[in-house]
């Protein structure tokens, strides 16, 4: 194929295995999912739709040209020969994710359209073929409000509201309670409350729902808090996105199912464990998104053993492929593995000194490739920040920790709150029921992060993470009153400007600001040292 054309990727679609472009022609996401299935790991098929055709869309005015959709048209073709389902058949339809993928990691700064493919003529098909009418009409649900967000712009509240009403009338705390009548009313209600908000149907068409998604996808890379990460990060705006077309697992296909992100070691401190959130029969956004209560490790092994065993024989090989530590998202579908993304695990500087040096340790790493994985650390000016004893100081409560180090500063309840009290100087900590990733000019800003609910995993709390912030999310007894600018923790009133402590190495809140302590982590820089000898070291680092 010439020109734009040349630039599709076939994964697990085409004959001879995956196509192997460059990161910069298939995007990072798509290009490890195709190192991933090279290696023998379970990915869903995929095609992908290279770099060149962001730049070319973005030269069009935004717009795709019949070109591209004849080649995505084609590529459609290849997935169903691959699945043995139809794109838009009534009998078995094949449904697919629209996935961005940027040359360079940019976590949750481009959108995503999931179950791409369902509608009314579909719907019937995907009962018959799977025989769960809760999947079904869960997953429509779900397709009508993200291509109403993600397509059209729309606002999550109309949506959150309808739902809400649902929740009332059947007498249920949350949509994963709904039982498939429940979920039925709630997806016509979403059409209806699609229409209003739109001003048009929800398209019908499973090529129109396609060519929509991978338009809104392309117009992703120029959205406001995708260029805000950019400019912070030095990443060009030339680059552009691919587009990868994925066919669907489904995480929310019953108790056996669910989806989740894991680190092959701990982001936070380095610890050589498996760490991960997971939830069950949930699709992934639930977990990146920051809204949802979620599991641990230790909760999915004793659900589904064979599933965490697949994880940790995959954590050690993940890292023997990429020479890393890795953060991957799965998703298990009635008990089966699937991977759909892995990249460098975003961590702590910490942790990438204590990663490295025990991955040099174990023989995974040369100290050329250390020496590439710490580039960006200030290895020499690495501290363990800790709170030096409380004495009389109680914590008013306590979060899942998502990060380490101490903090104290002013807190700020919204994301001009923290832009406002930053600019009088002094550290300002960010509070809030949740987070996105569309609060990064407040996460840059901010010191600290605390939130009521969320994971360790979401897309907001893995950026704070990588910026050195202190973070603490899930602090149930955490309320907040924008209206008042107050809040409450633990019954505890707090108003906007007053003081805080975060100590994210425990997950502990204190009032006013404990005393804290700064360590070296002197064994760590000195085994360091040993491993790259007479090499130059990053950040010049030695032992003390």
């Amino acid at each position: 194929m010439d020109g734009a054309a040349s630039e599709i990727f076939l994964i697990g679609c085409g004959p001879g295995g995956p196509q192997q472009g460059t990161a910069e022609a298939m995007g990072f996401k798509a290009f490890n999912l195709a190192r991933m299935a090279q290696a023998g790991v379970a990915v869903p098929a995929a095609f992908v739709l290279g770099t060149r055709y962001c730049r070319e869309f973005f030269a069009r005015g935004a717009a795709l040209d019949e070109p591209t959709r004849t080649a995505v048209q084609s590529c459609v073709r290849r997935l169903e020969a691959a699945s043995g389902l139809g794109f838009g058949s009534q009998r078995r339809p094949l449904l697919v994710s629209v996935r961005s993928g940027a040359p360079v990691s940019m976590p949750g700064m481009m959108e995503t359209v999931l179950d791409v493919g369902l509608c009314d003529t579909t719907l019937p098909g995907l009962l018959r073929l799977t025989g769960n009418p809760r999947l079904a009409w869960d997953s429509y649900r779900r397709l009508v409000q993200g291509f109403a967000e993600v397509v059209h712009g729309a606002r999550a509240e109309p949506f959150a509201a309808a739902a809400g009403e649902e929740l009332r009338q059947r007498a249920v705390e949350r949509l994963d309670r709904l039982d498939f009548r429940g979920l039925r009313a709630l997806a016509t209600r979403f059409m209806e409350v699609y229409a209003e908000v739109v001003g048009e149907p929800f398209p019908q068409s499973p090529l129109d729902q396609l060519d929509g998604a991978v338009a809104a996808v392309f117009r992703s890379w120029r959205s406001e808090k995708a260029r805000a990460y950019r400019r912070a990060n030095s990443i060009p705006d030339a680059l552009g996105t691919a587009v990868t077309v994925q066919q669907m697992v489904f995480g929310n296909s019953g108790g056996n199912s669910g989806a989740g992100v894991a680190f092959t070691r701990d982001p936070a401190t380095g610890e050589n464990s498996l760490y991960l959130d997971f939830a069950f029969s949930a699709q992934g956004e639930d977990v990146v998104s920051g809204r949802t209560v979620l599991e641990h490790g230790q909760d999915l092994a004793r659900r589904l053993p064979g599933v965490y065993a697949e994880l940790l024989a995959l954590k050690t090989r993940l890292e023997c492929v990429f020479h890393d530590a890795q953060e991957l998202e799965f998703t298990v579908q009635d008990g089966r593995l699937f991977i759909l993304q892995t990249r460098s695990a975003k961590r702590t500087a910490l942790a990438a000194l204590r990663i490295a040096v025990e991955q040099l340790d174990a023989g995974v790493l040369t100290p050329a490739e250390a020496q590439r994985n710490l580039a960006a650390i200030d290895v020499a000016g690495i501290e363990i920040v800790r709170v030096a004893g409380t004495g009389s100081a109680t914590p008013l409560a306590r979060g899942t920790a998502a990060s380490i180090g101490v903090t104290s500063g002013r807190i700020a309840l919204s994301p001009a709150g923290v832009v406002e009290l930053s600019r009088d100087g002094g550290p300002v900590l960010f509070l809030r029921e949740d987070i996105a990733t569309s609060d990064i000019v407040a996460i840059q800003a901010a010191a600290g992060i605390l939130t009521a609910r969320g994971g360790r995993t979401s897309h907001a709390a893995v950026i704070a993470r990588q910026l050195g912030k202190a973070c603490i999310v899930g602090c149930t007894d955490l309320r907040i009153d924008p209206g008042e600018r107050s809040c409450s923790i633990a019954g505890h009133e707090l108003h906007e400007g007053d003081p805080l402590c975060l100590d994210a190495n425990t997950g502990a809140i204190f009032a006013g600001e404990p005393r804290i302590t700064r360590v070296r982590p002197t064994a760590l820089l000195a085994r360091l040292a040993r491993h790259l000898g007479g090499c130059p070291r990053p950040g010049d680092a030695t032992a003390p």
